[in-house]
């Protein structure tokens, strides 16, 4: 993943469809994205938090430059490192920051302490554990659209490692047979968990693979938040308008390991300092917005403030908030409707 310096400061895209409104927002979104993981992993390190922490510095544009060329109605099943992709969809900080908190009154009660939940009002598809596997939950979500005559399309993030597993095959195969607008975004960020990239997979070019399964396949920089969007509006034009699948490989890199246990031992010495120094895509952002002169140094400063003031309102919101009462740790995992007299075994009655 070594890179030589580039010649200039690398920048992002000039050749875009947003305005100038939508710029601002995109690089509140970045920032907020940035600062929920510094602000968890603080929180980690002072023991406050139950569960690991998996951040994504270094990869935040490839999830919040997605899903901003994204419709109200269209789901998205993200990965632990897409959380920009679920604040551009609506969810809020303090939701996630229940989990994270292990409370009782976050949308898993407290049995998960990881963002494995849903929110189908705000097109968000729970992400679970099991690598690939969410990719035909969503061609599931697309047949039942397409039964309703409902023009959504359905993004799966996946990272370049899930590839390699059938579920991937399964998922991706099947959207491509029925001509299901799936997009599945092949986050590439240069190992799977401590697996590096070619020695998990022969190919140069994950984009290939949409050769294979006859579908659309778009490669894009991942640090570059304006070409994540512009690449993905297009793959969403092209899928909702009837054309089929999408896969689009995007070119990133992890700076953190798989999680905070993680000490990063297999990762070659000045490599993470490289793309901390050259490839940042927060940086990158701030660079274009001061060149196009949308933004300057100060202004940055104050938005940075309003984000941190907002953060640490939300995290103490949600440490307040109350823990689970043990004896509801089995509620709802079945159906709790009191079953019929004359249904009951004697043993209920006693």
């Amino acid at each position: 993943m070594q890179m030589k310096k580039p010649r200039k400061p690398l920048s992002c895209t000039k050749d875009t469809t947003l305005s100038t409104d939508q710029l601002l927002e995109l690089y509140r979104f970045l920032k907020l994205t940035r600062m929920f993981d510094e602000k968890t992993v603080r929180l980690k390190k002072q023991s406050k938090l139950t569960g690991g922490v998996f951040t994504s510095l270094g990869q935040e544009a490839t999830a919040v430059g997605t899903a901003y060329a994204l419709e109200p109605q269209d789901f998205i099943a993200p990965l632990i490192r897409d959380i920009g992709a679920c604040f551009v969809k609506g969810i809020e900080p303090r939701t996630i920051l229940l989990q994270y908190f292990g409370r009782g009154t976050a949308p898993s009660r407290a049995t998960d302490v990881q963002f494995h939940f849903a929110d189908l009002e705000k097109g968000m598809v729970g992400p679970i554990s099991h690598l690939g596997d969410m990719i035909p939950v969503m061609t599931g979500i697309l047949l039942a659209s397409r039964l309703k005559n409902e023009k959504r399309v359905a993004v799966a993030y996946v990272g370049e490692g899930a590839t390699s597993t059938g579920a991937f095959h399964e998922g991706v195969n099947f959207g491509a047979v029925k001509k299901l607008p799936l997009i599945t975004i092949v986050e590439n960020n240069g190992y799977a968990y401590s697996t590096p990239t070619d020695e998990q997979a022969a190919c140069e070019q994950f984009v290939d693979k949409a050769l294979g399964y006859g579908i659309k396949g778009f490669q894009v920089d991942g640090n570059d938040i304006v070409a994540c969007y512009e690449t993905m509006k297009k793959a969403v034009d092209y899928a909702r308008n009837g054309h089929g699948s999408v896969l689009i490989e995007v070119m990133t890199y992890r700076r953190k390991g798989h999680a905070e246990h993680d000490n990063q031992s297999y990762v070659p010495e000045g490599e993470i300092a490289w793309w901390a120094e050259h490839n940042d895509p927060v940086t990158r952002f701030e660079r274009y917005l001061a060149e196009e002169n949308l933004l300057t140094e100060g202004e940055m400063r104050e938005i940075e403030t309003e984000i941190k003031e907002f953060l640490d309102k939300e995290a103490e919101w949600a440490e307040s908030e109350p823990r689970p009462e043990a004896t509801e740790a089995a509620m709802n995992v079945f159906d709790n409707t009191v079953v019929r007299p004359a249904y009951r075994k004697s043993v209920l009655d006693n």
